[in-house]
């Protein structure tokens, strides 16, 4: 399990810091870097990076996030391990609210750190770090760092939905970083010392910012409500659930025999989802409450009881009719009529201003992690598009799937044991 969060005030993050940042210090005393490092804000609101688990994934949700996905631009296997070190040396830093680099460098060159969260708190970031099959093989079937013999079966790019209509500009990815955090600054200051860490080996592909989570992943959070309004995802997986993150979320050893490399990790959806607000926004409640399944004040399924009661789908009306119906989301999407596969979504509102035609250009950036993308996401999602009334109001215009490395140690790296 992931720590919870710390409540560490500065002097308490130094005394954790311990003998391993004593050297560090020795070393950087002389350039004055510790006294520059968001001075005077408490290291409050900080997750543990390190963990048999990354961090980011049933951490309970985060208010923003910044998602970011990038392309490899180096032909060379030592400077794409030379990144993923870099980074995950800079995760360390920026999770536990210290500049990165420490803002040592000589004053003739740029700053370590781009210096914008300086006096900031942590603000509960957590980095989630992916790999798309991109990354693998390339377009013309190559195999570009010597790792196509070790990519999991069910790392393929997503196929194409009915309905989709994709971006290619912001869809798929050699890697991704998911930020997540309680402060968009620091969301954004994360994703942006990654990007500049990367100049030379990789290059920002696309990214998304995120704004009010739309699930919950802890039971001590309250189910948030849609931009429709309406309570939706109430049977996510809960970090609380040991056995069932177990059974849906983690790669176990001996999934798949050629990618051992990920047991304890996930693989990661993304969607980009554009919502048709203008339209919703002129549908009757009793149409609205009729595509969900659930009533918007409470959140409880048509069927009765209150929101987490579960769905009594065999119940009908007088004149027969079911009261939650067939094309119902709350019907299609709903475990029981999915084999009794879950998975644990994690996505947020976002908005990118209005389109061409002076509509609101904003919807759901759904992002959902699971053991099995194959047998969890796509059956499902070829089921929503078909048949969810909702998918009506819906468009999806982004799209990645990426394998997420388990956790690292004190002395680990990202993707460690895929280059092993």
């Amino acid at each position: 399990m992931e720590a919870g969060l710390m409540q560490v005030g500065r002097r308490g993050f130094l005394g954790l810091a311990g003998a391993g940042a004593a050297g560090a210090a020795v070393a950087l005393g002389a350039q004055a870097g510790l006294g520059q490092r968001r001075t005077g804000a408490p290291a409050a609101g900080m997750y543990a990076f390190e963990g048999p688990h990354q961090a980011g994934i049933v951490t309970p949700a985060q208010d923003r996030m910044y998602f970011a996905s990038f392309d490899v631009t180096t032909r060379s296997r030592e400077r794409l391990v030379a990144l993923l070190q870099d980074w995950t040396r800079a995760a360390r830093e920026l999770t536990a609210g210290r500049e990165v680099g420490g803002g040592t460098l000589p004053y003739a060159d740029p700053p370590a750190d781009t210096g914008e969260a300086i006096g900031l708190p942590a603000s509960g970031l957590t980095l989630t770090f992916g790999v798309g099959p991109s990354l693998f093989t390339g377009a013309d079937g190559t195999d570009r760092f010597g790792l196509g013999g070790r990519r999991p079966a069910a790392l393929e790019t997503l196929p194409h939905f009915p309905k989709d209509h994709l971006d290619p500009s912001r869809s798929d990815g050699d890697l991704c970083v998911q930020a997540c955090a309680d402060d968009p600054q620091v969301a954004f200051h994360a994703i942006r010392n990654l990007t500049r860490l990367a100049f030379g080996t990789a290059a920002l592909r696309w990214s998304q910012l995120g704004f009010g989570r739309t699930s919950s992943t802890s039971s001590s959070q309250e189910t948030p409500r849609n931009l429709f309004g309406f309570k939706d995802g109430t049977a996510n997986l809960k970090a609380e659930e040991s056995g069932e993150l177990d059974r849906h979320l983690w790669v176990a050893a001996g999934d798949d025999p050629r990618a051992d490399w990920l047991a304890g990790g996930t693989y990661l959806v993304a969607r980009r989802i554009s919502m048709r607000i203008e339209t919703w926004d002129r549908t009757s409640l009793r149409e609205q409450e009729g595509i969900f399944g659930r009533d918007r004040a409470q959140g409880a399924p048509l069927s009765g009881g209150r929101e987490f009661d579960r769905p009594d789908f065999t119940a009908t009306s007088r004149d027969g009719a079911p009261l939650i119906a067939t094309g119902s989301h709350v019907r299609l999407a709903h475990p029981s009529q999915n084999d009794g596969h879950r998975m644990l979504r994690r996505g947020y509102n976002y908005t990118d201003g209005d389109t061409s035609l002076g509509r609101m250009d904003a919807g759901l950036f759904f992002v959902a992690f699971v053991r099995d993308p194959a047998r969890q996401y796509i059956p499902l999602q070829n089921t929503l598009a078909r048949q969810d009334a909702l998918t009506e109001y819906l468009q999806h215009t982004g799209s990645g799937l990426f394998a997420c490395p388990p956790g690292v140690g004190p002395d680990g790296w990202i993707g460690e044991g895929l280059f092993a």
